[in-house]
């Protein structure tokens, strides 16, 4: 019987259909690199570990946040987290608390003891670090897990560098800091303290290194001119916080005047705010152009630390100090007025910047050292071969994630020029913006907030001021992320193709699309939440 020409192929034949053949465009699954990855100067791959985290894992997350970051409880406390800043999520509601999520894995890591793990084998080479602050022992961290032998040379009498002598207790715990510290030591780091290295080419040919990574910390305070009388107390803020390690506190009386507008400058007034001093900041602009970060300055108004604004220190007495205020000009720069006054004061914290003692270096033939520091190359090598330097000795803004992303690269590196090789970085994504995601699909919420200490005891004790989340609340805050230009396989391209054109690969191994079927209408980019499918022409 001869068939209509609409019923001519007979049941369950339509496969032989390739309806694929119609498309001009094609749908691809992509990854996209997302913000917080992009921002973050340590390197670390946030949305993997937050992945972890977030399916309750967390000691699969710390270990996956660890082969970037081995300092996450103490990066939980003092990295200013800038990838919060650019995280997608803060167009929607808010951004997702990546640093209290890190700080969780930290202390958990800590409470249960977990373990960095140590080399599968040795390499035979031996590496020098000068300096056990972030970057060199993120350097150690690094090295050790490539199978080298690494030994840290530490002028002051332990480890941690500026994460110790220049952030107050308050802040970053001095337990915390120094478990951390220990599980690098425990990979097989040999540390020695309290030795200064004079000449770094005479210290690697006794030692017998075959190379060396500089990271020493920016531990000699800037001056200024401020004329004084001859038993005026006028010190740096440095030696102040260093002093707090000690047995002998600084004995600073109770009207300290801090002169500086950085987060030492913060520290150190909050730091004599404990003592039981009455402290007062004096800085030359306005609090907009204040370099201190503005939440600092918040809580230490909160505490009960003054601030003049616009205002700068023209001569010191032994008992009071003689102010000037300021006038910005129009093009935002202050300007004395010749209005003067005078401010009680038993003494001045001079807080007005940081320098780095480069005297190992002197006699080493090769190098650039320009305004303080000194230059590298692309690799982190300076103009000696062999020796390499990061963190605070170079070119760069100074901070703790900073430090400690220059300790793994310059690891990198080392490692590829001991192989007589060179590291090429791998490619980078394009990056997931905004635009790409389809929100939709994502609930309302709120980001939790890490709980403060009361402001009574904030002003009395060291107590760490803001504490961390709890199990439930770390574990609700990494499930606020996007996974952002990157599949989780929620199955929304799986459900709304209409050719059924895209198949499942099983748990963990995402998707594939069938062309043969695809008609390359775009229903899956539209509708995929995280923006991990691009359309692409179809190349005829």
């Amino acid at each position: 019987m001869n068939k209509p020409f609409a019923i001519t192929l007979d049941p369950g034949s339509s496969l032989a259909n390739h309806t694929g053949s119609w498309r001009t465009e094609r749908p691809v699954y992509v990854d996209r690199l997302p913000p917080c990855n992009s921002q973050c100067p340590a390197g670390e791959d946030i949305q993997g570990w937050l992945f972890h985290a977030e399916s309750g894992n967390y000691e699969k997350a710390w270990q996956h946040l660890t082969r970037d970051n081995p300092f996450p409880a103490i990066m939980g406390r003092v990295c200013y987290h800038s990838c919060e800043n650019v995280c997608n999520r803060g167009q929607l509601d808010a951004p997702v608390g990546i640093n209290s999520v890190e700080r969780f894995l930290g202390d958990e890591a800590i409470r249960r003891a977990w373990k960095l793990v140590p080399p599968a084998a040795e390499t035979g080479k031996h590496v020098l670090i000068v300096g056990a602050g972030p970057s060199g022992m993120s350097a150690a961290y690094h090295l050790r897990r490539f199978g080298h032998r690494v030994t840290v040379y530490e002028a002051g009498p332990l480890l941690g560098g500026m994460m110790r002598f220049g952030i107050p207790k308050y802040r970053l715990p001095r337990d915390v800091l120094d478990a951390e510290m220990q599980r690098v030591v425990d990979m097989g780091v040999e540390v020695v303290l309290n030795t200064k290295v004079d000449n770094i080419l005479d210290t690697m040919q006794t030692g017998k290194f075959d190379a060396a990574f500089l990271a020493v910390g920016a531990h000699i305070a800037k001056r200024a001119f401020i004329p004084s009388g001859e038993v005026s107390k006028v010190v740096d803020a440095i030696s102040v916080l260093r002093s707090m390690e000690g047995e002998n506190k600084p004995m600073l009386g109770r009207r300290v005047i801090v002169y500086g507008g950085g987060n030492t400058a913060i520290d150190v007034a909050r730091t004599a705010k404990r003592m039981g001093a009455e402290p007062i900041i004096v800085y030359r602009r306005t609090r907009d152009k204040m370099p201190a970060h503005d939440f600092e300055i918040e809580e230490a108004l909160q505490e009960g630390v003054m601030i003049r604004w616009l205002s700068t220190i023209k001569q010191a007495g032994d008992t009071n100090i003689t102010i000037e205020k300021m006038e910005l000009d129009a093009s935002g720069f202050p300007q004395p007025t010749g209005e003067f006054e005078t401010l009680e004061a038993d003494s001045v914290v001079l807080a007005l910047g940081q320098d780095v003692d480069l005297s190992l270096l002197e006699g080493v033939p090769g190098l650039e050292v320009s305004d303080g520091v000194v230059k590298v190359d692309a690799n982190m090598m300076t103009g000696q071969p062999g020796v390499f330097a990061g963190g605070d000795m170079v070119p760069t803004e100074r901070n703790i994630t900073i430090g400690v992303g220059h300790g793994k690269k310059a690891a990198r590196n080392i490692d590829a020029w001991l192989r007589g090789a060179t590291y090429v970085a791998p490619p980078k994504h394009q990056v997931a913006t905004f635009d790409k995601l389809n929100t939709w699909y994502y609930a309302d919420a709120p980001k939790t907030v890490r709980p403060m200490l009361d402001i009574i005891r904030r002003q009395s004790t060291f107590d760490e001021v803001q504490g961390g989340l709890d199990e439930s609340t770390a574990l609700f805050e990494a499930r606020r992320c996007l996974s952002c230009g990157n599949c989780f396989e929620c199955d929304n391209c799986y459900g709304v193709c209409p050719d059924n054109a895209v198949i499942k690969l099983g748990p963990g191994k995402r998707f594939e699309f069938n062309y043969d079927y695809c008609k390359g209408c775009g229903m899956c980019v539209a509708e995929c939440p995280c923006g991990a499918i691009n359309m692409v022409p179809e190349n005829n």
